[in-house]
């Protein structure tokens, strides 16, 4: 039974390492490495070895990972996370160089800034699928991590000033033009990245300041049928007392919401919030899959226990 439910919480995290490796090795070998832009960490200088001295990119990711999965090893108490990170790295680092015979000779596009633009996306949507399995691509990822729990330096900042001394050596490598290029994959990557992580932002979290909170919450539980939660809110400037409404909608709501208010207090003050999900009632439900599972196991097993 506990072989049964390491299995089923183990096809998630291959599958997001299998999309991770596979994506990323393409992102590499497709569009950066055709197109002489050097990707940021430890492939971005993986990258820049491989163009001065003809070493393997994948290998240069795995031998330069080993002395950053050490510390990891020392400092990262979590080994769930050490030791994901660690298939990560060898499946990557395999990919890399494996992967390129089977892919078109000289990438798909001669386009520098096409290369950057899809090398980026095509990363972060790689990076993602590895952080939704729960761990990272080592190098400046695993750095970050560290510094950031040891003395709470925000992981941006890190990543900020490893990738900027990557794209500078990539600079005096691949000249400051595919330099310019690598900074606009790396935003790309970032953007893609959250998108993979969060999803997309397609609700909206509204707050309303109105004099009449109830006959408000009257027309948006009747019109809109969306719940309403009211705090008490006071108003500095005017020293005055108001309900302070909050409501989750979908983006498709916000003005029917709009005009519902102003029927009925035209004077009240709406600031609309974006969101990625929301969960509960009237959206998506708030599952557990990994529990879910486990509870299906259990009622197996105990059925043909009886």
């Amino acid at each position: 039974m506990v072989n049964l439910r390491r299995g089923v919480q183990f096809i998630p995290i291959a599958i997001n390492l299998a999309l991770a490796i596979v994506i990323g090795a393409i992102s590499i070998q497709l569009f950066f490495t055709p197109a002489n832009i050097a990707p940021t960490g430890i492939t971005g200088i993986s990258v820049i070895l491989n163009e001065l001295i003809d070493t393997p990119i994948g290998l240069m990711v795995f031998v330069l990972n080993i002395p950053i999965m050490i510390i990891g090893y020392r400092y990262l108490n979590g080994m769930r996370v050490v030791i994901i990170t660690l298939i990560a790295i060898i499946g990557y680092s395999i990919a890399l160089d494996t992967i390129g015979p089977f892919l078109p000779e000289g990438g798909l596009s001669d386009n520098v800034l096409l290369n950057a633009l899809f090398g980026g996306v095509t990363g972060g949507i790689s990076t993602g699928f590895v952080l939704r399995a729960g761990g990272t691509y080592g190098g400046s990822s695993t750095l970050a991590l560290i510094i950031q729990r040891k003395t709470g330096t925000p992981m941006s900042t890190t990543f900020l000033y490893v990738d900027f001394i990557v794209i500078t050596l990539a600079g005096f490598v691949f000249g400051w033009e595919a330099a310019l290029y690598a900074t606009v994959a790396l935003f790309l990557s970032g953007v893609a990245t959250d998108y993979v992580l969060e999803g997309p932002s397609v609700i909206r979290v509204v707050f309303i300041i109105t004099e009449f909170p109830v006959a408000v919450s009257k027309v948006i539980l009747e019109d809109l049928d969306r719940g309403v939660t009211a705090m008490n809110a006071k108003g500095m400037y005017t020293d005055s007392e108001r309900a302070f409404l909050m409501i989750t909608i979908s983006r498709s709501e916000v003005n029917q919401l709009r005009d519902l208010v102003s029927t009925v207090d035209e004077n009240a003050f709406i600031v609309v919030g974006q969101g990625h999900t929301a969960y509960g009632a009237g959206f998506k439900r708030l599952v557990n899959h990994h529990q879910k599972a486990e509870a299906k196991l259990d009622i197996t097993g105990k059925t043909q226990g009886k």
